[in-house]
């Protein structure tokens, strides 16, 4: 069997394919033959190690992965040989609110991850597609959707008819459109990129601003809402675009905090908070009871994911470099096996 083992720091790309026998199963384990893996923009945090936990050598790298159980252990009761699995972000995190010990262990960092051929799972780190959803579209749903799905309505609580601003067209805020839309909010997006914003405006953007345009882009936010604001925000960008954020939010709406595309290091004033009432959440992907929400919503609106392009396994280098590139419009996916 073949998987990707990540070397932070290593000269040229991060990623070397290595050959491994995979693990025996253990009585309520999951053997699945990964089908597709997509990226997030973490891995590339993971690859220079400068994600939030160290990075080891030879950490098998990504977290969402699709594929089909190929053995089961003893005591498994909930899949069977032939099921269509995705894996989940947080393979403890069942549901309810998040402690320490249900974020531990997250896929492609703190835990192996699903580079690779052959991977073995708890069965309790597995949630079923459904049949409309291809191997490479469930790749796509572990952490991006879902991050979107949490932000827009367990934390966000959107409700139709408000407004949300979405920051850039990578893979959580192209779910969150398409989510948004499905939900019958009104959606403003930005991008450096005219023509991401036409193609996002044809999957239902009603708004889409040019921040290199508007570097002022809250103004533009702003003066679309009729002064108003927007009830909630994906804040994808980090500290670098959060001050911006906290201008664009309306009295008592809700940021939901995900991103540092734009780095570590800014300069917003939460003080702007107070005459707003807003609030801002930390958002960190979400629960199997989230993921599975989110799957009847998708079943139920007939929700594809949006795939840029897709890598063959050896070329998941070449992908990589096309997810650090910003060059994409929605996710980018590995397909690993037929």
């Amino acid at each position: 069997m073949k998987r990707y083992e990540v070397f932070p720091g290593r000269a040229g790309s991060p990623l070397q394919m290595a050959e491994f026998e995979p693990a025996p199963l253990g009585d309520r384990q999951v053997s699945v033959a990964i089908k597709a893996v997509s990226l997030n923009y973490r891995d590339i945090l993971v690859g220079q190690n400068t994600y939030f936990s160290p990075i080891s050598d030879g950490l098998v790298p990504c977290s969402d992965g699709a594929g089909e159980v190929v053995a089961v252990g003893k005591d498994v009761r909930g899949l069977k040989v032939g099921d269509r699995v995705a894996t989940l972000f947080f393979p403890n995190w069942q549901g309810g609110r998040a402690d320490g010990e249900s974020i531990a262990g997250a896929l492609g960092a703190e835990g192996g991850g699903v580079l690779t051929e052959r991977f073995v799972a708890e069965e309790s780190g597995l949630i079923k597609l459904p049949d409309s959803i291809s191997y490479s579209e469930g790749a796509t749903l572990s952490c991006a959707a879902l991050t979107a799905w949490n932000s827009l309505f367990e934390a966000g609580d959107l409700k139709p008819g408000q407004t949300v601003l979405l920051l850039g067209t990578g893979g959580v805020s192209i779910y969150a459109l398409q989510f948004a839309k499905a939900a019958g909010a009104t959606v403003i997006i930005t991008s450096s990129d005219d023509g991401k914003l036409a193609h996002a405006k044809q999957l239902g953007a009603d708004h889409g601003i040019n921040y290199r345009t508007h570097p002022e882009w809250q103004n533009e936010v702003r003066r679309v809402t009729n002064g108003r604001g927007v009830d909630v925000v994906i804040e994808v960008g980090g500290p670098g675009t959060l001050e911006r954020s906290l201008a664009s939010v309306c009295t008592g709406g809700r940021i939901a905090y995900i991103g540092v595309l734009t780095g570590l290091a800014g300069q917003a004033n939460p003080v702007a908070l107070i005459p707003t009432m807003a609030s801002i959440n930390g958002i960190f992907v979400g629960s199997r009871a989230m993921f599975a929400n989110m799957l009847k919503a998708i079943e139920t609106h007939g929700i594809h994911p949006v795939i840029d392009r897709e890598f063959p396994f050896d070329q998941a280098p070449a992908a990589l470099e096309h997810m650090r590139s910003g060059g994409h419009f929605g996710k980018i996916v590995i397909k690993v096996g037929t």
